[in-house]
């Protein structure tokens, strides 16, 4: 059944463009799909395409099963000069920018860009395509990608769009009403880029939880990796605070917490919320830690965390304990190291250092 808010179905001539029909696009596109939103996805895995538009995509886990067939194709297939007025780019983001590259010819002119990715990706995503064109998304929903034709929905979490500019448009009001078709509690903002630095505090945190073989969780409940944690967030808020940000939280996460202003106790109380939290999920892993340890592939680690030493070194700030977290992400995926406590051991150590230091 539709959510009560569900928009007038767009015509069916201009499907919403899902490109990237993985763990996030998949999700929205199941969801959207099921209330009989036009979409149309995208993907590079034929087998995943043929599933989806066949015998079905389906959602499983705690927060609902179905099966629902969506329209998905591989970019190929595209009919050539097919333009769309939305695009929701849903890929890893180390491949934003060949994406991009691809979708664009099929980007009407008065149309945009959503970017429901991980990162900074509406500034790769307005360098292209331009930023009238461009819509920032900060999702926050566990989901991973199991198969052709499979997706685990693990928990329900923040979705939050908004204009890159601060403005609100009506076709920004537009968006939040699809998305709350998949999360009703959906939010829009006039401050897509706070929210988007207060999740890459707690993005960095969880991707140093893929150092190791060991839960979300049991990483978070680790007296001994706190140090990890809290100086991560502080090196992200230190950042974000030079550029002018006002970061915004979700949940228990208050990424004020990380700022001088913080203090040990309200840290304390974040990563311990951290620790609830992700052990109540199914997806009791991050997707760095599923790149590394079931797929043997590259990670996103410099999408989503080397741009943040990147943006921080532009305005002086100095993050050390990022750039070796980046570090000891490519060590594992290059052989060098494995997921292990002793390569944690090492941030640890950094983390100990750069904080003695200031």
């Amino acid at each position: 059944m539709a959510h009560p808010d569900t928009p007038a179905l767009p015509d069916a001539t201009d499907p919403i463009l899902i490109w990237g029909a993985g763990a996030i696009g998949g999700t929205l596109g199941a969801y959207w799909a099921r209330a009989g939103i036009p979409v149309l996805m995208v993907d590079f895995v034929e087998e995943h395409v043929r599933a989806c538009r066949s015998s079905g995509l389906s959602i499983t886990g705690p927060v609902e099963a179905f099966k629902v067939v969506v329209p998905a194709v591989v970019a190929a297939e595209l009919p050539p000069g097919r333009r769309y007025s939305r695009v929701v780019l849903a890929v890893k983001a180390l491949a934003t920018e060949s994406a991009v590259a691809q979708l664009a010819p099929f980007l009407a002119d008065d149309g945009y860009v959503l970017s429901a990715q991980n990162g900074l990706n509406e500034i790769a995503i307005a360098a292209r395509v331009g930023a009238r064109r461009t819509m920032g998304c900060f999702v926050n929903f566990g989901a991973d990608w199991h198969g052709p034709g499979e997706i685990l929905y693990g928990n329900r979490g923040a979705v939050v769009v908004g204009e890159i500019d601060g403005s609100i448009r009506p076709r920004t009001r537009d968006m939040h009403s699809l998305l709350r078709v998949f999360e009703p509690e959906a939010v829009l903002t006039d401050n897509i880029y706070g929210y988007l630095w207060g999740k890459l505090a707690y993005g960095a945190m969880l991707i140093a939880t893929a150092l190791t073989p060991d839960s979300m969780a049991e990483n978070f409940a680790d007296p001994r990796r706190r140090v990890v944690f809290e100086r991560l967030g502080c090196e992200v808020m230190a950042a974000a605070r030079a550029r002018g940000i006002d970061p915004v939280g979700f949940g228990a996460f208050d990424p004020g917490a990380f700022l001088p202003a913080g203090s040990a106790a309200q840290r304390t109380q974040v990563l311990d919320w951290l620790a609830d939290y992700t052990g109540r999920t199914a997806k009791t892993h991050s997707g760095i830690w599923r790149d590394l340890a079931v797929r043997k592939r590259k990670t996103e680690v410099e999408a989503q965390i080397g741009i943040v030493t990147t943006l921080a070194g532009e305005v002086g700030v100095s993050t050390p304990a990022l750039a070796r977290l980046v570090a000891l992400i490519r060590d594992i995926e290059d052989g060098r190291r494995e997921q292990s406590f002793a390569t944690f051991q090492v941030l640890i150590d950094a983390c100990q250092a750069a904080s003695s230091n200031g």
